[in-house]
Formats: structure tokens, sequence, C-alpha cells
């Protein structure tokens, strides 16, 4: 599994969560919501350090991951986070 973060979606992270180097973003599955991979479910984000990570982006010192534990949740897709200028937020892509 890979993970990319477009540069306008690190950048609504930074401002909205006040994010600085050294800060750790984990992608969590989550009960309830829309995805296109798995019905039922989505992805949460929480502030924490990696365990074991599965897949992992690192910007301006800032990283973001998925643990080992939830690799299921992509069922071998790779996560691309990009930014939807519409809506004003981060967009999940899976290929």
């Amino acid at each position: 599994m890979k993970m990319t973060m477009a540069q306008s979606a690190l950048d609504w992270y930074k401002r909205e969560l006040e994010l600085k180097s050294g800060d750790n973003i984990r992608f969590h599955v989550r009960y309830g919501g829309c995805s296109t991979v798995q019905k039922g479910f989505s992805l949460g984000i929480i502030k924490e350090n990696p365990d074991q990570p599965a897949a992992s982006v690192e910007h301006d010192g800032i990283t973001f991951f998925v643990e080992e534990k939830e690799e299921w949740y992509f069922d071998g897709h790779d996560l691309h986070i990009s930014f939807d200028e519409e809506l004003k937020e981060p967009k999940f892509d899976y290929a």
C-alpha cells in the first residue's frame, strides 16, 4: 500500500489542525460514513505516534500514516489524498 498527498490537502490539514513539524496524524478506520472501498466504514483522523505503520507519507516534518492493523480497509488499494476545491476539504481516492 502506498500513500500520497497533494500540497493543497497538506495545507488544509496544517491550517485546520494547527500542525507543526514533528506531529503525526493517523488515518484510522471508523464505523459509519461512506467509502468506495468498504461499505459502512470511513476514515477518521487522530493525532498520535505510529506503532506499526503499513504506509506513510511525510511533508514538512509531519507524518501521515495508516497502521498495519487497519490495512484491510484499503482492500489492496493505494490512498491518494487530494483537495476538493468545491467542498473545501480533503478527498480520499483509492487506486
